[in-house]
């Protein structure tokens, strides 16, 4: 029996991390270790982002409605809470959107929001 020397088999997944890292400054780019652990790291910042960039879009509506809000003579907390007892149930990204591209549309949604207050 030919002794083998797994030549590809052992390449392929070296070749998948390092090409995974590739562009990184120093060892890490070159060297299997250091890759390895560059790899993983990046994968867990890459995890944790996935949730903060939800965190921070969801930020970014509430500022734009709070804006628009205070043009149209209301708080923000206020306005929500108006949605709420007037059965709008738009959520913060679609509102901000409307707020937007259509102010009429969103003065009409505040308008529904006051009454719904008082």
């Amino acid at each position: 029996m030919p002794r083998t020397k797994k030549g590809w088999a052992r390449r392929k997944p070296r070749k998948r991390i390092l090409k995974s890292v590739r562009g990184g400054r120093g060892a890490p780019g070159h060297l299997y270790r250091l890759a390895k652990e560059a790899a993983t790291r990046a994968g867990v910042y890459a995890r944790v982002g996935r949730k903060l960039r939800k965190r921070d879009f969801r930020g970014l509506w509430v500022t734009r409605l709070s804006a628009a809000c205070r043009q149209r003579g209301i708080r923000y907390s206020q306005f929500i809470n108006g949605l709420k007892k007037a059965n709008i149930t738009l959520n913060r990204k679609m509102l901000s959107e409307i707020a937007i591209a259509d102010p009429a549309g969103f003065d009409a949604i505040v308008e529904a929001a006051k009454a719904a207050i008082k």
